[in-house]
């Protein structure tokens, strides 16, 4: 089953892990919006630079730390994702908690983890 994802973080360096998650995303047959502080483009999704206005998203997976999460926390919450994946390097307790108040299911996870073992 294929769910709708939203990369914030994404970059179109292939040294960087959002890129390969994009890449891989794309591979497994997840739709995927790319969010990232420059344009570009990943596996054929093009790097958007302001907010979506998608609003019909399974999972959001941040590659960005706490401390750009902040500017993103009202978005993130009020899209309402199934779930939100805090990759390595992203934890972020505070938003964490947010996000289970909303209903919204926090996952300390690796993105491509969960791709590369079915778990996704």
């Amino acid at each position: 089953m294929s769910k709708k994802t939203l990369v914030i973080g994404a970059s179109d360096d292939p040294s960087r892990y959002s890129h390969r998650a994009v890449e891989q995303l794309v591979g497994h047959g997840h739709p995927v919006v790319a969010l990232g502080r420059h344009t570009g483009e990943v596996a054929g999704v093009p790097i958007v630079t302001g907010r979506p206005t998608d609003t019909d998203f399974d999972t959001v997976t941040l590659y960005v730390n706490p401390t750009i999460q902040k500017d993103y926390y009202k978005y993130i919450l009020d899209l309402k994702p199934k779930r939100l994946l805090f990759n390595p390097g992203a934890e972020n307790r505070e938003l964490e908690e947010m996000a289970a108040a909303a209903g919204i299911q926090p996952m300390e996870a690796c993105t491509l983890v969960l791709l590369a073992t079915g778990q996704y």
